[in-house]
Protein backbone atom coordinates (compact mmCIF):
# COMPACT_ATOMS: atom_id res chain seq x y z
CA UNK A 1 0.00 0.00 0.00
CA UNK A 2 1.05 3.62 -0.28
CA UNK A 3 1.97 5.85 2.67
CA UNK A 4 -1.67 6.81 3.23
CA UNK A 5 -3.00 3.26 3.08
CA UNK A 6 -4.22 3.39 -0.53
CA UNK A 7 -3.35 1.20 -3.49
CA UNK A 8 -1.89 3.79 -5.90
CA UNK A 9 1.84 3.16 -5.57
CA UNK A 10 4.77 5.49 -6.30
CA UNK A 11 6.57 5.34 -9.64
CA UNK A 12 9.22 2.61 -9.95
CA UNK A 13 12.62 3.57 -8.53
CA UNK A 14 15.39 1.00 -9.01
CA UNK A 15 17.33 1.88 -5.85
CA UNK A 16 14.31 1.71 -3.59
CA UNK A 17 13.07 -1.41 -5.39
CA UNK A 18 16.33 -3.16 -4.47
CA UNK A 19 15.99 -1.98 -0.86
CA UNK A 20 12.42 -3.27 -0.75
CA UNK A 21 13.41 -6.66 -2.19
CA UNK A 22 16.23 -6.97 0.37
CA UNK A 23 13.92 -6.13 3.27
CA UNK A 24 11.16 -8.50 2.19
CA UNK A 25 13.54 -11.38 1.48
CA UNK A 26 15.33 -10.87 4.83
CA UNK A 27 12.08 -10.94 6.82
CA UNK A 28 10.83 -13.93 4.84
CA UNK A 29 14.10 -15.83 5.42
CA UNK A 30 14.11 -15.21 9.18
CA UNK A 31 10.36 -15.62 9.70
CA UNK A 32 8.80 -17.68 6.88
CA UNK A 33 5.37 -17.63 8.52
CA UNK A 34 5.29 -13.86 9.04
CA UNK A 35 2.68 -11.87 7.16
CA UNK A 36 4.62 -9.14 5.34
CA UNK A 37 3.18 -5.80 4.27
CA UNK A 38 5.19 -3.25 2.25
CA UNK A 39 4.18 0.38 2.78
CA UNK A 40 5.72 2.63 0.11
CA UNK A 41 6.41 6.32 0.75
CA UNK A 42 5.81 8.85 -2.02
CA UNK A 43 9.33 10.28 -1.70
CA UNK A 44 12.40 9.71 0.46
CA UNK A 45 11.70 12.68 2.74
CA UNK A 46 11.52 11.90 6.45
CA UNK A 47 7.99 13.31 6.52
CA UNK A 48 6.79 10.86 3.87
CA UNK A 49 8.80 7.93 5.20
CA UNK A 50 7.51 8.68 8.70
CA UNK A 51 3.94 8.86 7.41
CA UNK A 52 4.44 5.38 5.93
CA UNK A 53 5.62 4.10 9.33
CA UNK A 54 2.59 5.62 11.06
CA UNK A 55 0.32 3.97 8.48
CA UNK A 56 2.04 0.63 9.02
CA UNK A 57 1.54 0.96 12.77
CA UNK A 58 -2.23 1.32 12.27
CA UNK A 59 -2.58 -2.03 10.51
CA UNK A 60 -4.33 -4.78 12.49
CA UNK A 61 -1.97 -7.23 14.14
CA UNK A 62 1.30 -5.46 13.31
CA UNK A 63 4.08 -6.33 15.79
CA UNK A 64 7.23 -5.06 14.04
CA UNK A 65 8.17 -2.39 11.47
CA UNK A 66 11.57 -2.31 9.76
CA UNK A 67 13.23 0.80 8.30
CA UNK A 68 16.31 0.48 6.09
CA UNK A 69 17.22 4.12 5.54
CA UNK A 70 18.75 7.02 7.40
CA UNK A 71 19.72 10.67 7.18
CA UNK A 72 21.51 13.08 9.48
CA UNK A 73 20.85 13.14 13.21
CA UNK A 74 17.40 14.69 13.62
CA UNK A 75 15.20 15.58 16.58
CA UNK A 76 12.41 13.45 17.96
CA UNK A 77 10.65 16.72 18.72
CA UNK A 78 10.20 17.07 14.95
CA UNK A 79 9.85 13.50 13.69
CA UNK A 80 9.50 11.27 16.74
CA UNK A 81 5.71 10.94 16.60
CA UNK A 82 6.07 8.89 13.41
CA UNK A 83 8.18 6.27 15.21
CA UNK A 84 6.71 6.25 18.73
CA UNK A 85 4.62 3.07 18.87
CA UNK A 86 4.77 1.21 22.21
CA UNK A 87 3.81 -2.42 21.72
CA UNK A 88 5.32 -2.46 18.20
CA UNK A 89 9.02 -3.11 17.60
CA UNK A 90 10.29 -0.37 15.25
CA UNK A 91 13.80 -1.07 13.95
CA UNK A 92 16.13 1.19 11.94
CA UNK A 93 19.50 0.73 10.23
CA UNK A 94 22.43 2.63 11.76
CA UNK A 95 24.06 3.15 8.34
CA UNK A 96 26.88 1.71 6.29
CA UNK A 97 29.60 4.35 6.73
CA UNK A 98 31.20 3.17 9.97
CA UNK A 99 31.74 5.56 12.87
CA UNK A 100 30.47 8.82 11.43
CA UNK A 101 27.87 10.05 13.91
CA UNK A 102 24.24 9.18 14.43
CA UNK A 103 21.70 8.89 11.65
CA UNK A 104 17.94 9.24 11.91
CA UNK A 105 15.66 7.39 12.57
CA UNK A 106 18.22 5.07 14.22
CA UNK A 107 19.07 7.95 16.58
CA UNK A 108 15.44 8.23 17.67
CA UNK A 109 14.73 7.31 21.27
CA UNK A 110 11.70 5.35 20.04
CA UNK A 111 13.35 2.77 17.77
CA UNK A 112 15.77 -0.13 18.03
CA UNK A 113 18.99 0.94 16.30
CA UNK A 114 20.50 -2.01 14.43
CA UNK A 115 24.20 -2.26 13.59
CA UNK A 116 25.97 -4.93 11.58
CA UNK A 117 28.43 -7.79 11.81
CA UNK A 118 30.50 -10.09 9.63
CA UNK A 119 29.42 -13.70 10.20
CA UNK A 120 31.76 -16.53 9.23
CA UNK A 121 31.39 -20.26 9.84
CA UNK A 122 34.15 -21.76 12.00
CA UNK A 123 34.97 -24.71 14.27
CA UNK A 124 33.85 -23.11 17.56
CA UNK A 125 31.12 -24.53 19.77
CA UNK A 126 28.68 -22.02 18.34
CA UNK A 127 29.82 -22.87 14.83
CA UNK A 128 30.19 -19.23 13.77
CA UNK A 129 32.65 -16.41 14.31
CA UNK A 130 31.36 -12.86 14.41
CA UNK A 131 33.00 -9.44 14.38
CA UNK A 132 31.80 -5.89 13.88
CA UNK A 133 31.37 -5.12 10.19
CA UNK A 134 33.61 -2.19 9.25
CA UNK A 135 30.66 -0.28 7.75
CA UNK A 136 28.37 -0.59 10.76
CA UNK A 137 27.15 2.89 11.73
CA UNK A 138 27.50 4.18 15.27
CA UNK A 139 27.51 7.43 17.17
CA UNK A 140 25.94 9.64 19.82
CA UNK A 141 22.91 11.76 19.07
CA UNK A 142 23.26 15.44 19.88
CA UNK A 143 19.51 16.02 20.21
CA UNK A 144 17.66 12.91 21.40
CA UNK A 145 17.38 11.51 24.91
CA UNK A 146 19.39 8.53 26.09
CA UNK A 147 17.51 5.28 26.56
CA UNK A 148 16.79 4.73 30.27
CA UNK A 149 17.39 1.01 29.78
CA UNK A 150 20.96 1.70 28.59
CA UNK A 151 21.93 3.78 31.64
CA UNK A 152 24.17 1.10 33.16
CA UNK A 153 25.90 0.00 29.95
CA UNK A 154 28.69 2.59 29.79
CA UNK A 155 27.93 4.01 26.37
CA UNK A 156 29.91 7.18 27.01
CA UNK A 157 27.13 9.18 25.34
CA UNK A 158 25.28 11.91 27.19
CA UNK A 159 22.31 11.38 24.89
CA UNK A 160 21.04 8.60 22.62
CA UNK A 161 23.73 6.04 21.75
CA UNK A 162 23.59 3.65 18.82
CA UNK A 163 23.58 0.80 18.02
CA UNK A 164 21.39 -1.20 20.42
CA UNK A 165 21.78 -4.61 18.75
CA UNK A 166 23.24 -6.05 15.55
CA UNK A 167 22.87 -8.79 12.95
CA UNK A 168 24.83 -9.86 9.89
CA UNK A 169 25.38 -6.97 7.48
CA UNK A 170 28.72 -7.50 5.72
CA UNK A 171 27.92 -7.82 1.98
CA UNK A 172 30.64 -10.49 1.78
CA UNK A 173 28.70 -12.64 4.25
CA UNK A 174 25.24 -11.34 3.35
CA UNK A 175 21.99 -12.64 1.90
CA UNK A 176 21.08 -13.92 -1.57
CA UNK A 177 18.24 -11.68 -2.78
CA UNK A 178 16.08 -11.84 -5.89
CA UNK A 179 15.86 -8.14 -6.74
CA UNK A 180 14.73 -5.96 -9.65
CA UNK A 181 17.37 -5.11 -12.23
CA UNK A 182 14.78 -3.04 -14.13
CA UNK A 183 11.06 -2.35 -13.92
CA UNK A 184 10.36 -5.65 -15.70
CA UNK A 185 13.23 -8.01 -14.81
CA UNK A 186 14.84 -9.37 -11.64
CA UNK A 187 17.96 -11.38 -10.86
CA UNK A 188 19.84 -12.93 -7.95
CA UNK A 189 22.61 -11.04 -6.14
CA UNK A 190 24.22 -11.03 -2.69
CA UNK A 191 23.24 -8.06 -0.54
CA UNK A 192 24.35 -6.67 2.80
CA UNK A 193 24.55 -3.46 4.80
CA UNK A 194 22.51 -2.53 7.84
CA UNK A 195 19.60 -2.57 5.40
CA UNK A 196 19.90 -6.34 5.90
CA UNK A 197 20.39 -6.37 9.67
CA UNK A 198 17.38 -4.13 10.43
CA UNK A 199 14.72 -6.39 8.84
CA UNK A 200 16.40 -9.46 10.33
CA UNK A 201 16.02 -7.99 13.82
CA UNK A 202 12.43 -6.91 13.07
CA UNK A 203 11.63 -10.48 12.04
CA UNK A 204 13.16 -11.80 15.27
CA UNK A 205 11.04 -9.38 17.30
CA UNK A 206 8.01 -10.78 15.48
CA UNK A 207 9.07 -14.34 16.27
CA UNK A 208 9.57 -13.56 19.95
CA UNK A 209 6.06 -12.23 20.44
CA UNK A 210 7.30 -10.04 23.28
CA UNK A 211 6.89 -6.53 21.91
CA UNK A 212 3.11 -6.70 21.68
CA UNK A 213 2.69 -7.80 25.29
CA UNK A 214 4.01 -4.60 26.84
CA UNK A 215 3.34 -0.88 26.73
CA UNK A 216 7.10 -0.25 27.03
CA UNK A 217 9.19 0.56 23.98
CA UNK A 218 10.70 -2.55 22.41
CA UNK A 219 14.20 -1.01 22.41
CA UNK A 220 14.40 -1.60 26.16
CA UNK A 221 14.23 -5.39 25.77
CA UNK A 222 17.80 -6.01 24.51
CA UNK A 223 19.21 -4.16 27.52
CA UNK A 224 16.93 -5.93 29.97
CA UNK A 225 17.87 -9.29 28.44
CA UNK A 226 21.46 -8.59 27.39
CA UNK A 227 22.63 -11.95 28.72
CA UNK A 228 20.74 -13.70 25.92
CA UNK A 229 22.80 -12.03 23.17
CA UNK A 230 26.06 -13.07 21.53
CA UNK A 231 28.55 -10.44 22.67
CA UNK A 232 30.58 -9.30 19.64
CA UNK A 233 34.01 -8.40 20.99
CA UNK A 234 36.17 -7.68 17.95
CA UNK A 235 36.17 -5.43 14.92
CA UNK A 236 36.54 -1.72 14.19
CA UNK A 237 34.48 0.86 12.33
CA UNK A 238 36.93 3.77 12.28
CA UNK A 239 38.72 6.15 14.65
CA UNK A 240 37.00 7.67 17.66
CA UNK A 241 37.88 9.55 20.83
CA UNK A 242 35.98 7.13 23.06
CA UNK A 243 36.94 3.58 22.17
CA UNK A 244 33.58 1.85 22.61
CA UNK A 245 32.00 4.12 19.99
CA UNK A 246 33.95 2.50 17.13
CA UNK A 247 35.72 -0.56 18.57
CA UNK A 248 33.89 -3.74 19.52
CA UNK A 249 34.85 -5.16 22.91
CA UNK A 250 33.24 -7.02 25.78
CA UNK A 251 29.90 -5.45 26.70
CA UNK A 252 28.09 -2.67 24.85
CA UNK A 253 29.79 -1.02 21.92
CA UNK A 254 28.62 1.35 19.21
CA UNK A 255 29.03 -0.93 16.17
CA UNK A 256 27.06 -3.88 17.62
CA UNK A 257 25.25 -2.65 20.75
CA UNK A 258 24.71 -5.48 23.26
CA UNK A 259 25.39 -8.03 20.50
CA UNK A 260 23.47 -10.30 18.17
CA UNK A 261 20.43 -12.38 19.20
CA UNK A 262 21.06 -15.91 20.45
CA UNK A 263 17.58 -17.08 19.56
CA UNK A 264 14.69 -14.66 20.09
CA UNK A 265 14.19 -14.69 23.86
CA UNK A 266 15.98 -11.36 24.33
CA UNK A 267 13.74 -9.42 21.99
Amino acid sequence: MNQNGGNKLPRFNSGWADETALDVDAVSAACPDCKILVVQATTASLTNLGTAVATAAKQPGVVAISNSYGGGDSADSTYGAYYNHPGIAVTASTGDNGYSGSSYPASSSYVTAVGGTSLVKNASTRGWGESAWSGSGSGCSSVNAALPAAANFGTGCGKRASADVAAVADPQTGLAVFAPSSSTTSSWAQYGGTSLSSPLIAAMYALSGNSGSSTALANSLPYTNSGTFNDVASGSTGTCSTSQWCLSATGWDGPTGVGTPNGVAGL
